[in-house]
């Protein structure tokens, strides 16, 4: 666990360098530690380490890990960063401070719904699919005015976007795109970078880094 604390020493440094090479200020941005796949022990040695805001993928893991490490850590922040399925919903809602992943009218609806019914309001990004790659999430970019417009009409509050470019594209046409989305629709909220690719996330104005496997190694 000694590792953790190194790691997360690590990337929080370079992050701090990236913002300052960008002219920014480090406190401009936030750490989403990716705790998916690993386990409640290496959780809290992150948090021992001063780390606060998590990201996970499945809201069925989150369930079963994060309920009681809030009450022995009261303050963290927890972002949904996996899709999302309208059955989840209500658990969804109850569970994270973010959810990163809204991507389509139907998820909108319910959440609006569910978010009205806990009088509960999780801050909500747009994945958009800059690679309009089929197999995964998100608004394709051409949409992605319409459905940010849908959203705020329907009443939902939209506080930014996020997007996880292809594999093996450069990132930074991808972050760059999600820059000139989010500056046409007055969104400050960019959730964009990986433990690969986080520091030119950085310079493209990320406000929010998903960083696992440079924290926590390998997946479990």
């Amino acid at each position: 666990m000694t590792d953790i604390a190194a790691n997360l020493a690590d990337v929080k440094a370079r992050i701090a360098a990236a913002a300052h090479a960008a002219g920014r200020d480090p406190a401009s941005v936030t750490l989403v530690a990716v705790s998916k796949t690993h386990d409640a022990a290496a959780i809290a040695a992150t948090i021992a380490a001063g780390q606060r805001c998590f990201g996970e993928n499945r809201v069925q893991e989150a369930q079963a890990k994060y309920p009681a490490l809030r009450a022995l850590h009261p303050g963290l922040e927890l972002h949904l960063i996996g899709p999302l399925q309208t059955n989840k919903v209500k658990e969804a809602v109850a569970l994270f401070d973010v959810i990163e992943t809204l991507d389509r009218p139907k998820l909108a609806e319910a959440l609006l719904r569910e978010m009205a019914r806990q009088q509960k309001q999780p801050r909500l990004l747009i994945e958009i699919n800059t690679g309009a790659e089929p197999q995964k999430a998100g608004v394709a970019p051409q949409n992605a005015d319409a459905f940010i417009a849908e959203c705020r009409h329907g009443g939902l509050a939209i506080d930014g976007l996020m997007c996880v470019p292809p594999a093996a594209e450069e990132p930074a046409l991808h972050f760059a795109l999600l820059r000139e989305i989010a500056r046409r629709n007055g969104l400050t909220q960019l959730s964009m970078g990986m433990s690969s690719d986080y520091e030119t996330a950085i310079r493209f104005g990320a406000t929010h880094v998903r960083v696992g496997t440079a924290i926590f190694g390998a997946r479990g």
